[in-house]
C-alpha cells in the first residue's frame, strides 16, 4: 500500500504522514528531508544555489538514507545523522532552489520508488502523486493559506528561542510556492485523482481522520 501525500510548504504533510504511518503501522518516507539533506551537502561543500553544473556534478556523491532507530526516523548524509540540522531556513531555501536539478531528482526519486516497491509507505513531498508515486493506491493534495502555514512556521521558531520576522517568513513561503509551481522538472501541482484537503481551520486529529477514511 502507497499513500502519497503532497502540497506546499509548511501544509502540515510531514506532521500528517508521521501521524497515519504510526497509526497504520507503516513506513513513513520524508522525501523532503531527503531533499534537504541534500542541500545541507551543498551548502557544507560551499555549492551556490544556482551553479547547476556543481549541483549535478556533485550530486552523486552524496550518500543519503533513511533508517529508523528507536521508533524514529533518522535521516544519514554520508553516514552522519543530520536530522536535527534540516529545518533552518536556509537549508529549507537550499533545498527549495537544487531540488529543480535533474540530475538531484533523479538521485533521490529512485531511493525513494525502491522504497514504496518493497513496503507499506506514506510518502510526503511536492510530486510524489504526480511523479515518483503515481500508482499509489491513496493520493491527498495537502494545503492551508499563506498566512495559516506562516504562523505555524513561526510558532516553531519561536519554541526554538529564535526572534522570526512572521512577514518574512510569509513572503518566503509564497516565494517558495512560485518556484516549486512553475519549475520545469516535477513542477508541485494536485494530480487528477488526489483528494483536495485545505488544513487552514482543521485539526492535526480531524486531517488524519479525513485521510484514514480514503483508505480502501
Amino acid at each position: 500500500m502507497n499513500i502519497a501525500i503532497d502540497g506546499p510548504a509548511g501544509a502540515g504533510k510531514s506532521t500528517i504522514a508521521k501521524r497515519i504511518a504510526k497509526k497504520l503501522g507503516y513506513i513513513y518516507v520524508d522525501t523532503g528531508a531527503m531533499y534537504r539533506a541534500m542541500a545541507l551537502y551543498f551548502i557544507r561543500l560551499g555549492v551556490s544555489a544556482d551553479d547547476s553544473v556543481s549541483i549535478s556534478s556533485k550530486c552523486n556523491d552524496a550518500d543519503i538514507t533513511i533508517e529508523y532507530r528507536d521508533g524514529e526516523q533518522v535521516v544519514l548524509l554520508n553516514g552522519e545523522d543530520v536530522t536535527g540540522m534540516l529545518r533552518t531556513e536556509e537549508v529549507g531555501n537550499m533545498a527549495s532552489a537544487t531540488s529543480v536539478n535533474g540530475d538531484v531528482r533523479k538521485k533521490l526519486v529512485e531511493l525513494q520508488q525502491k522504497l514504496a516497491a518493497t513496503a507499506d509507505v506514506v510518502m510526503d513531498g511536492r510530486d510524489i502523486g504526480t511523479v515518483v508515486l503515481p500508482n499509489a493506491e491513496v493520493k491527498i493534495y495537502l494545503t492551508a493559506s499563506s498566512k495559516v502555514r506562516a504562523k505555524r512556521r513561526y510558532d516553531e521558531l519561536v519554541a526554538k528561542g529564535e526572534t522570526p520576522d512572521i512577514d518574512k517568513i510569509e513572503a518566503d513561503i509564497i516565494e517558495r510556492d512560485e518556484r516549486d509551481m512553475n519549475r520545469e522538472i516535477s513542477p508541485l501541482k494536485q494530480a487528477d485523482d488526489a483528494t483536495l484537503i485545505d488544513s487552514s481551520y482543521m485539526s492535526i486529529e480531524e486531517v488524519v481522520d479525513a485521510v484514514t477514511e480514503l483508505i480502501p
